[in-house]
Formats: C-alpha cells, structure tokens, sequence
C-alpha cells in the first residue's frame, strides 16, 4: 500500500481509506492516484468488508483536484482513460461507498466525492468545479444531472466558484451534514445503517438505484426484476421473514 493512502479495516465490515497529503492539499498526486488504486482493490476484495469510506487527512481539504505543476510539467493535453482512480468508473466496485468530505472538495476531489454512492461533509466543507477557471474541462462532472437540477450544475459548472456544505446539503449533493469533530463517526453511522441490511438486498437496492438512474423506466422495471433474483432465492430472504416473526434481529449469511 502507498504511504500516501492508508486502508484501515473498521471493526465492524467498514473500511475507511484516507488521503494522507495534508500537506499538498490531498491533491492527486501519482503517489496518491496509485495508492487509491491499490486502496480500492483491496476494499473490492477484502471479504471482511462491506462498506468503504473515503477521506482525506487533516482539517483543510479532503481533495484540491489534480497536480496542475505535474499536468503542466508533462505537457498533459487529454488525460487518459485511466488516469483517474474513479469507483465505478475506471475502478470497478460491487459494494457501498461513502465520501466523507473534510474540507475543500475542489475539481478532482469533487470528482472522487461524486462518484461515491453517498456523501457525508463537515458543516465547513467546500465543493467546487474549478476547471473553467485554470483552462481545463469536466467530463467527469456529467453524472451530476442526476443528482442535481440542470440549472444548478451549469451555475456551478460555468462559474466555478465554491458552494458551501450547508448548499450542497441543500441541492441533494450531501447526505448528511456534521461536525468536523464528528465526520469521521457520522460516516460509521451511515456505514452500519447500510450493514444492517441483508447483503443480497443492499446490492440489489444499489443496483436498482443504478438501473434507474441510465435507463428509461420500463427498461429500469425488467434489469432490475432480473438484479433481484439472486436476493430473491437467497437464504437471507428467508431468515429476514423468520426474525423478524420471532421478534429477533436477523443473522445475515450474504447468501
């Protein structure tokens, strides 16, 4: 693992990976994209694990965006497919994750935020798409449509100025708003909300919520009756009804 990204395995099926270059910000260094490429794999493939949060150390930024010294020093013109370690994107996830946003989540870092499923902040969080404002582009930023109204994605986008946690809280784009003492721990609180869930159902839920959101209703309706199936036959949809008829808390197998 990169000493620029830790893994650190919650005890309770939570991995939390964090940015560790207070220093520059939390930019996205090569040391950094590297080291949540190999963080994000190993949360792919930890078995103990169900649920990732990503954060970034120290109290002033949970991500400024990308190296601009490095972009210009390599001549970088379109950066490459791959360039950027995105879940779901250029990483491929099949669990649960949340963004714990710290401090500024500017260009690139509101890029790793938003490609989280959910997204906690500190009351004293900034988010900002800044690329107008250095000649660069945002792609990446398309998803937002369907997060937030058109007309607030292009303010944000055209502009590039920073809105504050309590507006991003207001436009859909934050979960919940905290804290900074507590963001770590209000991230861990939404984290085992989702572990209560059956773990055949939580990927089925996240899967419909993914099937709606590309495709037209009718085509949503028939990809999502066939993501439930597995959940459907699966022992846990059995042991759900049971406990909760027995007045017990239900003992999840994940199969």
């Amino acid at each position: 693992m990169s000493e620029a990204v830790k893994y650190q395995r919650h005890n309770s099926g939570i991995a939390i990976i964090t940015i560790d270059r207070p220093e520059t910000r939390n930019c996205l260094s090569q040391e950094v994209r590297d080291g949540l490429r190999q963080a994000w794999q190993q949360f792919e493939n930890d078995d103990e694990v169900r649920v990732g949060i990503l954060t970034g150390s120290g109290s002033k930024a949970f991500c400024a965006g990308g190296d601009l010294k490095a972009m210009v020093d390599s001549g970088m013109k379109v950066p490459p497919r791959d360039f950027f370690p995105l879940p779901y994107d250029t990483i491929e996830l099949t669990k649960p994750t949340i963004a714990a946003v710290n401090g500024v989540a500017f260009a690139g870092g509101w890029m790793i935020a938003q490609a989280c499923d959910l997204c906690v902040a500190s009351n004293t969080a900034k988010f900002a798409v800044t690329e107008v404002k250095v000649g660069r582009s945002s792609p990446w930023a398309s998803p937002l449509i369907h997060m937030i109204p058109q007309r607030i994605m292009m303010e944000i986008l055209l502009t590039g100025k920073p809105i504050t946690a309590a507006r991003a809280y207001e436009i859909g784009l934050v979960n919940r708003l905290c804290e900074p003492e507590d963001l770590l721990d209000t991230a861990i609180a939404l984290a085992e909300e989702i572990l209560e869930g059956a773990p055949l159902s939580v990927a089925a839920a996240r899967e419909t919520v993914m099937l709606a959101t590309e495709m037209g209703r009718s085509a949503a309706l028939q990809a999502a009756r066939h993501a439930s199936v597995e959940c459907y036959n699966s022992e846990d949809a059995q042991e759900g009804p049971r406990a909760f008829s027995e007045k017990r808390k239900p003992q999840w197998q994940g199969k």
